[in-house]
Parts: C-alpha cells; structure tokens; sequence
C-alpha cells in the first residue's frame, strides 16, 4: 500500500508539472508545432470548438459534452481499475495470512514472503499493477483536455449559466461542488477496502478535494466546469460498478 501511495504522491507531480509547464498559457490551433500540441492538445481543442459550433457557440455545453465523451472511452479502462482493486481485496485474508507466518525481517523469510506473494497473485490472476495501468493511460488524455480548455482562445469569452468560461466562478459555486464530487468518488472507491484503514491514503482521501477545490477558485471556470463533470461522471460510475461488485461480495456472489 506505500508504494501506491508514492506513486499517487508522484503523479499528482507529474500532473502539476506537465500542468504548468508546458506552455498552458500559449493560445492553440492548427497551425502549432510540436508532437504535444499536434497530437493531443489541438484535437481536444477542435473537438470542443466542434460541439460549440453545433450548438450556436455554446463552449460551457460543450466543455459538458466532450468531457463525458472522454469519460465514456476511458471507461473500458475504468471497469478495468475498479476490477483489478477488488480482485487485490478478495485476496486480503490470505496475503495477512502470508505475511504474518514470514513476518521476520531476515533476508530469507521476505525471500519466502515474496516467493508466496507471487504465488498467491498467481492462482488467483491478481497483477498488483494493473490497476494503475489504466490511470497511467488516462493522463496525457486528461491532461490534454485541460490544455485544451486553458490555450482556446473562444473559450475566454464566453458565458455559461452564472459564470464567464475565461474567469474565475465568483460564487464559488463550482470549486466547492468539484471538491465535493473528488471527495465522493474517492470515498465511495475506498469503502470496504483496505485502504480505508491505511492512514497515509486516508490523508489523499481529504487533501485531494481540498488541492481541487482550491485551484478551481483561482482558475478559469472553464477548468472548474470540465473538473465537476468529470468527477460526477466518476462518482456515478463508481457507483453503477463497484457498488453491486461490494454488494455480490458482501452477500456470497458465488453462491448459487
């Protein structure tokens, strides 16, 4: 569970660099160079000036649209995520198990203890790094899309609902909803889990609503309005999968 939660701490670096370094601030369209721009940011930015044509130049609908289209072909990914984080559940008893009969630190016993950790995730098909896979595929993807809102330069200027896309939400109505969402999809994937008792994600659990609710108070509700989509998305399908996954679990699924 440590070394999950390193490598939440080193992509939510990672997010923040490739976030803020990498010319957020430079306006996009078809004619900027460069691998980045070209093959991931520029086709978000035409999709979301696509969706805002067809609807009399609405960007905050289609800010809406193309998120949830996002999330609908990352979905595959997320079913795979949620699958393989119950999977690791199932076989908690016994990987305790194993533990406490080599819980001796010499160098033969965690020998032994890794030997039958293997063993374990082997007769049971559990591959403990497959559920961080699909996140890793989901990044630049993500990432992407936030370029995209911040360098199109159509979406400064409009309005949607309350808010102007280019300014900050001055109710701070969508940064307390995204942190609410975050909080919500994170609390709903920890239930019934071991993770639920390890306190270091315990802390991510409350610093990553916090870390989204604060940066959506400062950056362009554009931002802030794909962040609520997105999280609600998440929390919806979190819902629809894990739930009745938690649900078969708790009341012998495999019985007939």
């Amino acid at each position: 569970m440590r070394k999950k939660f390193l490598l939440l701490v080193t992509m939510i670096g990672l997010l923040a660099i490739l976030s803020g370094c990498m010319d957020v601030n430079q306006p996009i369209d078809e004619n900027t160079e460069g691998f980045w721009a070209e093959w991931f940011v520029y086709p978000m930015s035409w999709l979301i000036t696509y969706f805002a044509e067809l609807f009399n130049g609405n960007y905050g609908l289609s800010i809406v649209i193309v998120t949830i289209i996002v999330r609908l072909v990352l979905l595959p990914l997320n079913v795979k995520q949620l699958k393989s984080s119950k999977a690791m559940q199932d076989i908690q008893p016994e990987l305790k198990e194993i533990q406490k009969k080599y819980s001796s630190k010499d160098a033969k016993t965690q020998q032994q203890l890794q030997q039958e950790t293997m063993a374990l995730f082997q007769k049971h098909g559990v591959n403990p790094l497959a559920g961080c896979l699909p996140i890793f595929v989901q990044m630049p993807i993500l990432i992407a899309i936030y370029h995209a809102i911040m360098r199109t330069e159509a979406i400064q200027t409009h309005t949607f609902l309350w808010f102007q896309l280019g300014q900050a939400d001055p109710f701070f109505i969508l940064p307390i909803v995204a942190g609410g969402a975050t909080f919500l999809q994170q609390k709903l994937m920890m239930a019934g889990s071991p993770a639920s008792q390890n306190p270091q994600m315990m802390v991510m659990l409350y610093v990553m609503p916090i870390m989204i609710t604060v940066f959506a108070m400062f950056f362009p509700s554009a931002l802030a309005l794909y962040w609520v989509v997105g999280n609600i998305f998440m929390v919806a399908q979190t819902l629809f999968i894990r739930k009745p996954m938690m649900k078969n679990a708790s009341t012998g699924g495999d019985e007939k």
